[in-house]
């Protein structure tokens, strides 16, 4: 596999390759040739080509290609699950449970989300003349996706971009592009028209670089960290292209003194975990009441030890590796720097038979203080940092004390204290006693530094569409009167 391009299989023209690496054991999965200049060309070409038919397409039509795609997707799904977890490492029961589910369910659901796509039917807004709006495609759109949930994310950008009408060339981040090239082959054997979806497998500064700033893409949306989100607004500054960011996090999990404190550890333990802690929306900053403070990181910490490490093919496994020796080097170093000014409890890269993967153990980071690293910046790893507090206000004011706005929960029996921090945490989904439930029905996006824009749900649609105003003269007489008015016109 290398790239799907127009419908086909084909290999990249740069020359160069890249393996793909099972970061449990570094063994290698497979090696793809990388797209290069002229492949990001034929792409976008191939998309501008399959736009005006795909787009004039029925709703109906639309719908049944992606209704047999959900259905060929769940035949295949072990198959998903099986590739989705030695490229990114990931536990396989994760996998099966929730990454490839999570997707047949998100493309069943753009199948009837895309026969309901509709503009307000309005009215008579002048004695003369009746406007209605229409909701269209807007064309090319060119998405980059991220490493952490490769097919799930492949599949937010797809979907909704093409349920809406759009055509779409995707890059896949390098290191995870297996699952992506196969959802688009899937997509084409369900009767998705050539063209409609192309991927490219490639570096993001090559690749990823010309496919942004190139003229004939329309929109650009992309998922990953802020940094590369603001070289993405400059791109699309240069042909004032439309732009969809999902960007990092440091959700905040704020637990008050009334909170179901079993609840809350068994929360914060998955929260901060799932997918080894590499999700934007997970629960990295406690903001614990400190009535339950204690009590808190002592049960968080109890749970942490008995959290199984293993092999990602075994069901057993409850946290993988994280994604390279890069990443792990990278997430040891940030525990290492804490452990100055901070009570470190676990962590660590264990030995013996996991040595051989980029294994990290869940790390509990207490007393960390607002303005520490551990607390402000993301770890992108299984670290929670924990930290005391004692009114309301205070609370609420941790909470807000980030650059990001992606996701939050609030811990609490009370409603009014619940409905308090749902209106003033400002992050794009706030939960209350629980974290990082996600559905298809339900948007996903964030505020502040962690972007704009909406993945998910019927509001997808709002990225991925422009609306546009038609009016009609009633009586075919209101152009000669209007000029009439305004200019001294002789018949």
């Amino acid at each position: 596999m290398s790239q799907f391009i127009n419908g086909k299989i084909l290999e990249g023209t740069s020359g160069a390759t890249a393996d793909v690496i099972d970061p449990s054991n570094g063994s290698i999965v497979a090696t793809i040739s990388l797209a290069g200049s002229d492949d990001v060309k034929l792409a976008v070409q191939a998309a501008r080509d399959a736009f005006p038919a795909w787009s004039r397409a029925t709703p109906a039509e639309r719908s049944a290609v992606l209704t047999k795609f959900a259905e060929l997707m769940a035949e295949r799904a072990e198959e998903f699950a099986q590739l989705e977890s030695r490229q990114a490492g990931k536990p396989i029961r994760l996998t099966r449970e929730f990454d490839v589910p999570g997707t047949i369910d998100n493309i069943a659901f753009y199948a009837g989300a895309a026969r309901n796509l509709e503009g307000k039917a309005t009215g008579e807004y002048s004695a003369d003349h009746t406007s209605s709006i229409r909701r269209e495609a807007i064309g090319v759109i060119g998405s980059i996706s991220p490493w952490n949930y490769p097919l799930q994310m492949a599949a937010w950008k797809i979907l909704p971009a093409i349920a809406a009408g759009n055509t779409i060339v995707l890059k896949p981040a390098e290191i995870t592009p297996l699952s992506t090239l196969l959802f688009a082959e899937v997509a084409t054997e369900a009767g998705m028209p050539d063209g409609v979806i192309n991927v490219l497998t490639g570096r993001g500064s090559t690749v990823g670089a010309e496919l942004l700033r190139h003229p004939d893409v329309d929109m650009l949306s992309f998922t990953g960290s802020t940094s590369v989100g603001r070289t993405v607004l400059d791109a699309a500054a240069t042909t004032a292209k439309r732009v969809h960011l999902e960007l990092g996090g440091k959700a905040p999990f704020v637990v008050f003194d009334d909170a179901d404190l079993e609840a809350a550890i068994h929360g914060a333990v998955a929260g901060s975990l799932i997918n080894t802690g590499q999700d934007c929306t997970a629960a990295t900053r406690a903001i614990v009441h400190r009535s339950l403070y204690e009590d808190f990181i002592k049960g968080v910490a109890d749970l942490y030890a008995k959290v199984k490490l293993g092999p990602t093919a075994d069901p057993a496994t409850d946290l993988g590796p994280l994604v390279s020796r890069k990443h792990q080097e990278t997430v040891a170093g940030m525990v290492e720097r804490a452990r100055g000014y901070a009570r470190v409890i676990g962590g660590g890269i264990p030995d013996g038979d996991l040595a051989n993967g980029s294994y990290y153990r869940p790390t509990l980071v207490a007393d960390a203080t607002p303005d520490s690293e551990i607390f402000r910046d993301e770890v992108f790893g299984p670290v929670l940092a924990v930290t005391p507090f004692d009114t309301d206000d205070e609370a609420i004011e941790l909470a807000n004390d980030t650059p990001y706005g992606l996701a939050a929960s609030a811990w609490t029996k009370d409603v009014y204290r619940a409905l308090r921090a749902t209106r003033e945490i400002r992050a794009g989904a706030v939960w209350v006693n629980d974290h990082i439930p996600i559905i298809s029905e339900m948007p996903h996006g964030g505020l502040k530094q962690s972007g704009f824009g909406k993945d998910m749900s019927t509001y997808s649609f709002d990225e991925y569409t422009v609306v546009k105003h038609v009016m009609f003269d009633i009586t075919g007489e209101q152009a000669k009167a209007w000029h009439r008015t305004i200019f001294t016109l002789e018949d």
